[in-house]
């Protein structure tokens, strides 16, 4: 019977076999997992590796009972050693703060923690088994992300607003979320990009060429998903209203809600006084520092992934050809986004990220 693996089990497993840091035996072992792992029969692993049938079967069962620890080999004048739940505590607790800073590191990584153990604390465990540690806590200290706590005033508010015009929007009304992509850059490849091959993935050249960048108005109907896209070499409150009066024409006669950031360019008082001549549009303003609330952001993100980031493009022309492209291309199928989070829920999390940030303050602080 083949293991059923997780994709997660199969990159570490690929990472472990590569290493220069195991043994042979131990990378013998972990190829029959890995191999099992990727359907090969029992029989086929065995003459491959040079092995008996029955080995391939032991080092499986070890596996799916242990894990990689498992795999390690044991003292044969002892049973297996069990480490102590104060040596658990200790590797959980080290990974959720920052290393010393006489380390000289940003981050904890599985050998540099089990190194330090070792040299400074006098714990001998392996680096396998604080990534089953790491695996069984869900802690990812690889990984990253970014985070702001908003210092507007009026923030709750804002929020239940906002919040409010997604989960409730006004009957009859439209909501468009509208927000600019400032700054996107044509980027042209010194070199021809080679495609996907088989075993290799598509290759670029690490070096460019910068022909410019335009700025991408958007505005997002939250009801439909249809977006309307308009590039332009600058960015200011002209551009701006220019767009907004594109974005409102096809909803004539219906109230528009309009959700967008607190920049200048949407206050100045050429915007003020065409908002005081169409009392049918309304401005909804998310809060100080908390674009992440609008709505279009989110399609913001989608767009680079799937169409900027990689792309390689020999003019500004070009590059506009292709986010026009996108739009069209998403508009045939467009759904809206499925926004689940209440106003409260909002709140509740950045409360407890602020006790958080002031209790991290005040340790530091000690």
């Amino acid at each position: 019977m083949n293991l059923r693996l997780a994709p997660e089990q199969m990159v570490e497993l690929r990472q472990v076999v590569s290493s220069r840091a195991i043994s042979a035996d131990m990378a013998l072992r972990v190829r029959i997992v890995l191999w099992s792992g990727e359907g090969r029969r029992r029989k086929d692993i065995a003459e491959l590796l040079g092995i008996s049938a029955r080995t391939v079967d032991r080092w499986k069962t070890r596996f799916a009972e242990q894990g990689l620890a498992g795999l390690e080999d044991r003292s044969r004048d002892s049973g297996r050693v069990q480490v102590p739940p104060q040596t658990r505590a200790r590797v959980i607790a080290l990974t959720r703060m920052s290393p010393p800073a006489g380390l000289g590191l940003t981050h904890w990584s599985t050998r540099t923690l089990a190194d330090h153990l070792r040299r400074r604390e006098s714990i001998t465990v392996s680096w396998h088994y604080i990534a089953r540690v790491w695996r069984e806590e869900k802690l990812r200290p690889q990984r990253q992300g970014t985070f702001k706590l908003s210092t507007d005033p009026d923030f709750a508010d804002k929020v239940v607003d906002v919040v409010g015009l997604y989960l409730d929007p006004p009957g009859g009304a439209v909501v468009l979320s509208v927000d600019e992509k400032t700054g996107i850059q044509a980027l042209d490849r010194t070199q021809p990009v080679l495609p996907v091959a088989y075993a290799a993935g598509e290759k670029r050249t690490s070096d460019y060429v910068r022909h410019g960048t335009t700025n991408l108005f958007a505005a997002l109907n939250v009801t439909t998903g249809e977006v309307l896209g308009e590039c332009t070499p600058a960015r200011n409150a002209a551009h701006f209203l220019a767009f907004l009066k594109k974005a409102v024409r096809p909803h004539a006669g219906k109230e528009i809600h309009v959700v967008l950031d607190n920049l200048s360019t949407h206050s100045t008082p050429e915007v003020r006084a065409w908002l005081a001549k169409n009392p049918h549009v309304h401005f909804h303003f998310t809060p100080v520092g908390s674009s992440w609330l609008n709505q279009v952001e989110i399609w913001f993100g989608i767009l680079t992934r799937q169409a900027i980031r990689r792309g390689t493009f020999s003019s500004v022309r070009v590059l506009i050809q292709q986010i026009r492209n996108y739009i069209d291309s998403w508009n045939e199928t467009a759904k809206p986004f499925t926004w689940t989070a209440t106003a409260n829920e909002i709140l509740a999390k950045v409360r407890l990220t602020q006790r958080n940030v002031r209790k991290l303050v005040a340790n530091n602080s000690k």
